[in-house]
């Protein structure tokens, strides 16, 4: 018996057709994994299920929740079934949950809205179902703001609030791309628990086939708005009779060519490197005790040389990063470039500064909006005693787009016009304008789809190639670090437990930590 049926659903938004005949369907005590690339249609899908289609958007097909047909609700009814029959956790919980609420507050309001309790009782309910995600009262009283919890911690507060009331059906949309993997694995351990004790229906949309394939017992994939394959998730990953899952599942396995690059002498130098943070106050008359988030971390990258850093959140990573670009300040030890020392601020010249650049997790949210790709490009070029102008300013933009597989005219868009994967290639452009020689990549690839990913690890291989670039290549995702890196370091409570060749890192961990950050990460496997 299906607990949702989606049959030939069909939506257009101002006339232009976003999905078309979709059927789908999810049982009670069932995992259904919907996988596809950015722009297949899976978040449309869900917003159509809960009703939260933007204005001018049309709607054919039928969407039933227990045999209630829910696309000839009004508003109104709709308003009763999300929260109650309905759950919804979102891919960014720092954004879905609300800053000037505390956790219980927040939970509370689901249920005070959706199941018309008292504030007694929603605060009671919160306190339960807080525990049931793992957010014991102990740790975490009702009166924690969001900020003061960590990614999977807030995450388990949106799962909370889509619980609360314990819904019959819960869509999960992208819950853990921004989590490391053993927090991912926490989570993903979560939801299966959650849908075992509540026999729930969960519809999990993800572009990673490792994570659904560990847990959906259905899968559907989908491309441009349509279900091109769909069945029993054990068929679907056998048989992949669709090219474009053949395709999907290649992207997800894809090592890119790095053949031909030889390291030279060590470029950058970190020795015995120490940042620490002031405390938290112990009392009114007690000193602070500093808060020591790197701690002796000693290592050193060579040229033309790839060198991957992996650890959970809060390890360090983002800290060592900062102290390696000059952003900041080190108590103790020394970071070096090219012989030379990185000193913080102003202090760190630049002409040392323009030998490394970095590109972010986030794009779009590294660049003006105001401005266009020929502009964003050129940013770096303050860092230049002479940078070039006129002609020579428009052949280098046109030359660092062409070598990330844009057009030189796209130098005249604005950044809202390309595509996630674009994106990061304009990120990679502008890092890549003043022919630096280290590039620092943080999470760099972690929020895009496996195709996607795929082809900008190709890019960055055949771009150290060409110009013999080196990289430190911090990254949550141990796939992505094993098939692009040629040494690894893995990174934990502020600390380099282990480090060496990537491969023999992989293949014969020696630390514990190490080993249980393999064990947490998804692997695809292909039944027989």
């Amino acid at each position: 018996m299906s607990l949702l049926e989606i049959e030939r659903l069909g939506v257009e938004i101002h006339g232009v057709p976003i999905l078309r005949d979709v059927s789908l369907g999810v049982g009670p005590g069932q995992v259904l994994g919907v996988i596809g690339e950015s722009g297949s249609g899976k978040s449309m899908m869900a917003l159509a299920v809960m009703g939260l289609l933007p204005p001018g958007a049309d709607l054919q097909g039928r969407v039933e929740l227990a045999g209630q047909d829910l696309a000839a609700l009004s508003e109104r009814a709709m308003c009763k079934v999300r929260g109650r029959d309905v759950g919804l956790i979102f891919q960014e919980p720092m954004t879905a949950l609300n800053p000037l609420q505390t956790i219980g507050d927040q939970v509370a309001e689901t249920v005070r809205v959706h199941g018309g309790t008292s504030r007694g009782e929603a605060l009671r309910i919160a306190r339960e179902t807080l525990d049931r995600v793992g957010l014991a009262a102990a740790e975490f009283p009702l009166g924690r703001w969001p900020h003061e919890l960590s990614g999977g911690q807030r995450q388990r507060v949106g799962i909370a609030m889509a619980i609360a009331l314990r819904p019959r059906l819960l869509i999960a949309d992208e819950p853990t791309t921004a989590l490391d993997v053993t927090t991912q694995a926490q989570i993903l351990g979560l939801l299966r628990r959650l849908v075992r004790e509540d026999g729930m229906g969960l519809i999990l949309i993800s572009h990673d086939l490792a994570v659904v394939s560990g847990i959906a017992d259905h899968i559907a994939i989908m491309r441009g708005g349509t279900v091109v394959e769909a069945g029993e998730a054990r068929e679907v990953l056998r048989l992949q009779r669709h090219p474009y899952t053949r395709a999907l599942f290649a992207a997800s396995t894809h090592r890119p060519d790095r053949g031909g690059v030889v390291a030279g002498p060590p470029l950058l130098e970190v020795e015995k490197v120490v940042r620490e943070y002031p405390g938290g106050l112990r009392g009114l008359f007690r000193r602070r005790v500093p808060f020591r988030a790197v701690h002796g971390v000693s290592f050193s990258l060579r040229e033309g040389e790839s060198l991957g850093l992996v650890g959970e959140s809060g390890c360090g990573k983002s800290t060592l990063t900062r102290a390696i670009l000059g952003l900041d300040e080190v108590q103790a030890g020394r970071v070096r470039l090219a012989g030379r020392d990185i000193h913080a601020g102003a202090a760190m010249a630049k002409g040392l500064r323009a030998q490394m650049q970095a590109v972010f997790q986030d794009p779009y949210g590294s660049f003006n909006p105001r401005h266009k790709v020929g502009r964003l490009v050129t940013e770096p070029f303050h860092l230049l005693a002479d940078p070039p102008k006129g002609a020579a300013r428009r052949d280098a933009v046109a030359r660092a787009l062409e070598d990330v597989g844009l057009n030189a005219e796209d130098s005249g868009r604005y950044i809202h016009e390309f595509s996630g994967g674009q994106r990061q290639r304009i990120a990679i452009a502008r890092a890549l304008i003043i022919r630096p020689k280290l590039i620092l990549l943080d999470e760099a690839v972690s929020a895009l789809d496996v195709q996607v990913r795929a082809q900008i690890l190709d890019l960055l291989a055949g771009l150290s190639r060409r110009y013999s670039l080196s990289y430190l290549f911090i990254s949550h995702d141990l796939t992505v670090v094993r098939a692009i890196t040629d040494r690894v370091m893995v990174m934990r409570a502020g600390e380099i437990v282990e480090q060496g060749e990537t491969e023999a890192v992989f293949s014969a961990p020696s630390h514990p930590y190490t080993r249980a950050l393999l064990a947490a990460s998804p692997v695809l496997e292909i039944p027989a």
